[in-house]
């Protein structure tokens, strides 16, 4: 984003501040960025911004420590998995093809033109059809309120992730059914609810 705020003469952002303007999908993220008298420029930045991060979509991008260890625990266990995602959905399945492969993940959804994004539970609900669960028998784990948030309206279990972008005052605020410091701490929570 800083690449192309400065393209167009804007100031780069602080990292503490993107941790904040993330996760609600890219058009928020350019008009949290971009300062208040340039709004005018957000579909060309926002153009030139997914264009930008597609082609380094895993530059740096990287499974969090313990990740692909959770992930062989649930394979092993039969738990279907999906990602669910505000990231633009070419990007998330491509994120998810080359980071995630050696996991069989029934669905990869991210923002789209035909649905809400997160905390709308339109995608989350459609992820449950997929993996054919009624919504109170499927967990979504995410780091930010809005994940949270999303659970709540699918009438989902909610799982706050400590480790993610979010602090745990912003999780703790949204009331997830559990907060999880470690990727496999997710392993007890699922075995609580059976």
């Amino acid at each position: 984003m800083d690449t192309v705020l400065a393209r167009h003469g804007c100031p780069p952002c602080a990292t503490d501040d993107y941790r904040r303007f993330i996760g609600h999908g890219g058009r928020d993220l350019v008009t949290r960025a971009l300062p208040a008298d340039r709004q005018g420029l957000a579909d060309a930045v926002l153009r030139e911004f997914r264009g930008l991060y597609q082609d380094h979509l895993c530059d740096r991008t990287r499974p969090y420590p313990g990740v692909p260890e959770l992930l062989d625990r649930l394979t092993e266990r039969g738990v279907r998995l999906a990602v669910l995602s505000n990231k633009a959905e070419a990007g998330t399945r491509e994120v998810v093809a080359r980071l995630f492969a050696a996991w069989p993940f029934a669905a990869v959804l991210g923002e789209a033109d035909d649905r809400p994004k997160k905390p709308d539970p339109t995608a989350a609900l459609l992820i449950a059809e997929r993996l054919g669960l009624p919504p109170a028998r499927c967990v979504l784990v995410g780091d930010s309120a809005s994940d949270v948030e999303t659970a709540r309206r699918a009438g989902m279990v909610g799982v706050g992730a400590l480790w993610g972008y979010r602090g745990r005052a912003d999780l703790e605020a949204a009331q997830p059914h559990a907060l999880i410091a470690a990727p496999a701490d997710l392993l007890g929570v699922l075995d609580g609810l059976d």
